[in-house]
């Protein structure tokens, strides 16, 4: 599904974080990876460490196969939830088409839309401005504006974490359940080994860890990161 090798990445590279990060120098060099189809990934690793440059590159090699779901999605707070899940579909029709939805949504569009929010619990907000919901309603339209597409791949820079535990699990797993191969940025190490089938931890050298979820476990993951951050310090 994906296959990088001996590849160099700057902040430059990235199309989403802060323009602080973007002005930075090279985050990867010589990195070789590979993701199968049918994979369920977690990018775990240290703020700063260029999860996010690295899922957006992942991004630009099958533009066309991949549902995208950033932090900074970019959803229009004047417009209700309906039409922020909608513009999800707008490559699937014409322009005149989608004017008259944003005028008057038919029920056609209606119920596809209603059929996505309704597993993530946001149905009842289809009507409401997104400047009325709140951050996890707000994220949960972003993931529906996402899964509508209908795309085999699911690319997320942290699609939960404005959820609280009970639902972070539930919502992960619903988006493996409909994409064919998804790639998630976590930070949260349990929510990571509980929903992603490997584990690919990044360090200011690349790959640190590349596991599968059932061989590791989240202590043990946290002290390969603190050893690494250790012998970087040391070797400075």
């Amino acid at each position: 599904m994906f296959s990088v090798s001996d590849l160099s990445l700057s902040y430059s590279d990235a199309k989403s974080g802060s323009k602080r990060d973007r002005a930075r120098g090279p985050v990867f060099s010589g990195l070789n990876l590979e993701i199968a189809a049918g994979e369920t990934v977690a990018l775990i690793g240290e703020s700063g460490v260029g999860k996010t440059t690295l899922l957006s590159h992942l991004r630009s090699l099958k533009p066309k196969q991949v549902a995208w779901c950033p932090q900074d999605p970019g959803l229009v707070p004047a417009l209700s939830g309906f039409h922020n899940i909608y513009a999800g579909t707008l490559d699937q029709h014409s322009f005149f088409y989608s004017l008259r939805q944003l005028i008057k949504p038919s029920s056609l569009e209606w119920q596809k839309v209603a059929a996505v929010a309704e597993p993530l619990g946001i149905a009842d907000q289809l009507s409401r401005s997104l400047d009325q919901l709140s951050g996890g309603q707000q994220q949960r339209v972003n993931i529906a504006r996402a899964l509508i597409q209908k795309k085999s791949i699911f690319l997320a820079d942290e699609p939960v974490s404005a959820l609280d535990e009970f639902q972070r699990p539930q919502v992960l797993k619903h988006i493996a359940a409909h994409a064919q191969t998804c790639v998630f940025v976590l930070h949260d190490l349990d929510l990571a080994l509980e929903c992603c089938d490997r584990i690919i931890g990044l360090g200011d050298s690349g790959v640190v860890v590349d596991s599968a979820a059932c061989d590791i476990d989240a202590q043990h993951l946290a002290q390969l990161f603190r050893h690494h951050q250790s012998h970087a310090v040391n070797s400075q």
